[in-house]
C-alpha cells in the first residue's frame, strides 16, 4: 500500500488535532462524567405508584447498586480517555477499582485546572 499524501491543509489539521489532543481528551470526559451521573441517577415517576413505598418508610441499606451494561461501557470509555490522557496507571486503578462518579468528577476537577495552567 502507497504511503498517502496529504496536502498542507490536511497536515496542519492532523498536527491541530494532535496538539489539542488532552483537551479534547479532557472534555470527553467530562461528558461522561455527566452521563454517568444521569445514568446512576434513579429515575422517578411524575405521580406515585401504588406499588411504591411511601416517601417516609425508609428502604434498607442496600450498598451500592451494580453497574448496569450501560454504565459499564460509559466506565470502559473513561478508563480509555483517562489512559489517552496518561493518567498514573495507581489513580486510574483505584478510580476504575471505586466506580464512583464523585471521585472520578474531583479527579477531572483537578486535571482541567493542571491544564488550565499549562495554557
Amino acid at each position: 500500500m502507497a504511503k498517502q499524501e496529504y496536502s498542507d491543509y490536511q497536515k496542519g489539521i492532523i498536527s491541530g488535532y494532535y496538539g489539542n489532543l488532552d483537551t479534547i481528551m479532557l472534555q470527553r470526559l467530562s461528558e461522561l462524567v455527566s452521563e454517568l451521573y444521569v445514568a446512576e441517577t434513579p429515575s422517578t415517576p411524575a405521580q406515585p405508584c401504588a406499588h411504591r413505598r411511601p416517601e417516609s418508610v425508609a428502604a434498607p441499606d442496600e450498598g451500592p447498586r451494580p453497574s448496569n451494561p450501560a454504565q459499564e461501557k460509559l466506565w470502559q470509555r473513561a478508563h480509555k480517555a483517562m489512559i489517552k490522557l496518561k493518567i498514573p496507571p495507581a489513580i486510574i486503578d483505584h478510580i476504575m477499582q471505586k466506580r464512583d462518579v464523585q471521585i472520578l468528577a474531583k479527579n477531572l476537577q483537578d486535571w482541567l485546572a493542571q491544564a488550565k495552567r499549562k495554557h
